[in-house]
């Protein structure tokens, strides 16, 4: 998706969009995951939204980078604190 200010902002919207709803349906299919489950995941499902021809339309502009890292440190964030409750978990039995 390009606009007619040949900017690539739409995509970068549009692929953050997705991304982000897999997370969330991550985050509400799995209570606690591990670091290797999470990282499978993640590159299963949510990678290949962010790095869809990536190659070819390469945001360079500091907003279609700053939303697409959004995804990654929100999916970061939603890894160590599900590692945190896994841990926890394990202590108390």
């Amino acid at each position: 998706m390009i606009t007619d200010e040949m900017k690539w902002s739409k995509q970068s919207n549009s692929a953050a969009a997705k991304a982000m709803s897999v997370l969330g349906m991550i985050k509400r299919t799995f209570n606690t995951v591990n670091k290797e489950m999470f990282l499978t995941l993640y590159s299963i499902y949510i990678r290949p939204h962010l790095e869809y021809c990536i190659q070819a339309w390469a945001p360079y502009f500091k907003k279609d980078i700053d939303v697409l890292e959004k995804v990654q440190i929100r999916a970061m964030c939603y890894e160590t604190s599900s590692v945190y409750k896994e841990l926890t978990l394990r202590t108390k039995t």
